[in-house]
């Protein structure tokens, strides 16, 4: 939910507090022998050790990882937001804040506050922070080198009457907060070495909110404030960042079920089908260069221009709007691509203005799949749940309703939760970059800090077309171990390939050598 902008707002619940995975690599891998004698370990049951082993290795690649467990679903007719809890001050005191891409600053409502809720349909505790109650507090003058990286992005005022450093937000849907800035503790736990390590904090500057109005003084989805994501310096990504305790880089990994929840991680999420697509430079959102739609595989006739970015145009990545919205110019054939290429067996509804259609049948079936095409090759394919909401059932037959709007005289295109859900999404700021891929978000993660020096270490396994070419074969013909004699071929053309450079690869190597040790007790 960004202050030029909103259309509905994202959010994210921990169930626990943050966590910080703080190491080093190790320089010794010790080799498992978990094979049963039968060795008739599937395949299958091998890629998941690895899986975890891999995790392990990840977790412990140098620098922190904040993760925070979420809860909230993208459904407008259930919460229509994610949101996360937090610890601040001393004594240590939750809050829970809407996570929002779109917005740099974190802010919590504060004492004394006018139009702050008191409680939350969320079935949420509410608190307001009181820096009067923390030992650890202090206030923020406009004298201070961060009120001033704050003026520069527009995220800050000075009053001069009290030289206070202070700000106001106006959104997009008419809401609006304004405060003063505190300095105080953010806390977390951490893990070292394997072990948990409780009380971890850091300094960092934070919104106290003294005035909200319109939607966020509502009861209905109520929550203590606003977690801003953004790439400016007052962002809590940076500034962490800047103290060495993350990278500047974020994930999200958003269920789009009825329960909802996920993840939200201060680092790196890693996933082999990552596409990666340069954020557009010199722009206060997460700007994308989307260049096309397609639909069905055949791509739309619309002018390039219109995606175009600007100070007000461009396609912008927003965790704090619900549904997507589509600039004017593209929203019209982009509509009649879909209605043309909807099964004939669904029938269409009218609902409150919107297209929708009443089916029976699985709507991967019934409607047709979309691609955004953007910048160096980077699509994101939509599926018939990433542009459809089920609105709800008549006779027996689902409702479903195309959620993606237009916005009336605008050439912005927002892509909010209905599109982000299901998907690992990778904010890498220090490399002005954003990826993606389609991902079962119920399943873990890995994590990593310093990812290009994991990458150096595993690139021996991609270009590697002998050694793919026997892995695939062997699982395509049996799905079960090699016997000793394909494990020697293979790693004979590993080395091959690599020759000196097998100390990059111990990752590869140490897997392989455990299935060959037990694959050579075979005969």
């Amino acid at each position: 939910m960004g202050p030029l902008f909103s259309a509905g707002i994202l959010i994210a619940v921990v169930l626990f507090h943050a966590t910080v995975v703080l190491s080093s690599f190790p320089a010794t891998l010790h080799l498992e022998r978990g094979i049963p004698a039968s060795h008739k370990l599937r395949l299958s049951q091998l890629k998941e050790r690895d899986r975890v082993r891999h995790s392990r290795m990840l977790q412990s690649s140098g620098g922190g990882v904040v993760d925070f467990p979420v809860q909230g679903t993208f459904d407008p007719f259930l919460v229509g937001l994610y949101y996360t809890r937090l610890q601040l001050g001393s004594p240590p005191r939750d809050f829970y804040v809407q996570i929002d891409t779109g917005s740099d600053v974190l802010w919590v409502s504060c004492g004394s506050c006018n139009g702050c809720p008191v409680s939350s349909g969320l079935h949420i505790p509410l608190n307001l922070f009181d820096p009067g109650s923390s030992t650890t507090a202090s206030l923020v003058y406009c004298s201070d080198q961060r009120c001033s990286l704050g003026l520069q992005s527009s995220d800050s005022v000075c009053a001069s009457q009290n030289n206070q450093c202070g700000y106001t937000f106006q959104y997009g849907d008419g809401s609006g907060t304004s405060g003063y800035y505190v300095s105080d503790l953010f806390h977390f736990n951490s893990i070292l070495g394997g072990s948990v390590m409780n009380n971890s904090s850091a300094p960092i500057v934070f919104g106290c909110s003294t005035l909200q109005t319109g939607d966020l003084t509502k009861p209905d989805r109520a929550v203590d404030g606003i977690f801003g994501f953004g790439q400016q310096s007052m962002s809590v990504i940076s500034q962490l960042a800047s103290q060495g305790i993350t990278p500047k880089v974020f994930s999200h990994c958003l269920k789009g079920d009825d329960s909802g929840g996920g993840i939200l991680v201060l680092g790196e999420i890693v996933e082999p089908n990552i596409v990666y697509t340069p954020l557009v430079p010199s722009q206060p959102h997460y700007n994308l260069n989307l260049q096309s739609i397609s639909v069905n595989g055949q791509t739309l006739a619309i002018d390039p221009s219109v995606f175009a970015s600007s100070s007000n145009q461009g396609t912008i990545i927003d965790s704090g709007t619900t549904l997507a919205y589509l600039a004017e110019a593209a929203y019209d054939p982009f509509m009649s691509a879909i209605i043309s290429n909807v099964s004939p067996s669904v029938s269409p509804y009218r609902s409150k203005g919107n297209q929708c259609y009443l089916t029976s049948a699985s709507i991967n079936d019934v409607f047709p799949q979309v691609s955004l095409n953007f910048a160096g090759g980077a699509s994101m394919i939509l599926s018939p749940q990433d542009y459809l909401i089920q609105q709800s059932s008549i006779n027996g037959a689902a409702l479903w309703c195309i959620g993606f709007q237009k916005i009336q005289g605008q050439t912005i295109t927002i892509l909010g939760d209905l599109v982000l859900k299901d998907k690992i999404f990778v904010y890498d700021i220090a490399g002005q970059r954003i990826g993606w891929a389609n991902y079962d978000c119920k399943l873990n993660v890995s994590k990593c800090v310093n990812c290009h020096e994991y990458r150096q270490k595993r690139k021996c396994q991609s270009g590697d077309s002998d050694e793919q070419r026997l892995t695939k074969e062997h699982a395509s013909q049996t799905d079960t171990i090699p016997s000793a004699r394909s494990i020697a071929q293979l790693l004979l053309v590993f080395v091959a390939h690599h020759g000196t450079h097998l100390e990059h690869c111990f990752t590869v190597m140490s897997s392989f050598w455990s299935i060959f040790e037990a694959a050579g007790r075979a005969k």
